[in-house]
């Protein structure tokens, strides 16, 4: 795939819906775990603004926590050296705008504090520094975040710890399916001073893989106020996906 591909009007939010703002921004996805939890509907939808319907799925609402490492991130079009490499570790949950659906993001906890300050103050969205850590080899892929409780605050600490690893080939899933549903999303919404935000993204549908994943550490939940899953999740692997994205905007 190429740079000239990664043109948000070539793709489709599933909806069938045309993006609405320019994709400025492009980026690598690249050895990501998506674990998905169900979660009690009436237990989480005092979490999510009200703006937005909450979604559910086999009567579950569903919380996802992806760790992953964005490559190749940057302003579409500028050369390589000025591009970014660096993890992320996002909280999210499945929701509707006005008949579209989307992702509402919790927490984006990023492990490059420059990248970190600079769009949480450009573009209000929940972002956080973390200090992180992957790692590859013969166990599979290793990540761990840790983000601090900030000074005076009661807030726990944000703490994730995970190995993972593919174990069969790539596919697509097909729609309809759970694991469709989970995933291809196009439209992103964020809590901001009292209002909410929203973008959007575009890529090919995702390459996924079973995987054999070990938690060792993960307060996300408890960090993000939300209830805490009492099921196992269900687990996906994706080793690499080229993507674009769009300023967030206030709706």
């Amino acid at each position: 795939m190429t740079e000239q591909r990664t043109d948000p009007y070539q793709w489709r939010v599933p909806d069938g819906a045309s993006p609405t703002a320019p994709h400025i921004a492009s980026m690598t996805w690249r050895d990501g775990l998506f674990a998905h939890w169900p979660i009690e509907p009436d237990a989480l939808r005092p979490h999510v603004p009200r703006a937005l319907t909450l979604e559910t799925r086999d009567g579950s609402a569903w919380v996802s926590v992806l760790p992953f490492v964005l490559v190749n991130a940057g302003l579409r079009g500028t050369p390589s050296v000025t591009r970014l490499a660096f993890p992320e570790l996002d909280v999210r949950t499945y929701v509707r705008y006005r008949g579209d659906p989307g992702l509402f993001f919790f927490s984006i906890d990023v492990g490059n504090s420059l990248v970190a300050g600079t769009v949480a103050r450009t573009t209000r969205l929940p972002v956080q520094y973390a200090r992180m850590r992957v790692g590859s080899g013969g166990e599979g892929v290793g990540f761990s975040s840790i983000r601090d409780a900030r000074p005076f605050e009661r807030d726990a600490l944000a703490r994730f710890e995970a190995t993972y690893e593919p174990v069969d080939d790539s596919v697509q899933p097909e729609p309809g399916t759970l694991e469709h549903w989970l995933v291809e999303r196009r439209r992103f919404y964020a809590p901001t001073d009292g209002g909410l935000l929203a973008g959007e993204f575009a890529h090919d549908p995702w390459p996924l893989q079973p995987a054999d994943v070990t938690i060792h550490e993960n307060t996300m939940f408890e960090a993000n106020g939300l209830p805490t899953p009492i099921e196992e999740p269900i687990v996906h692997y994706c080793g690499e996906l080229e993507m674009t994205g769009s300023i967030p905007r206030r709706v």
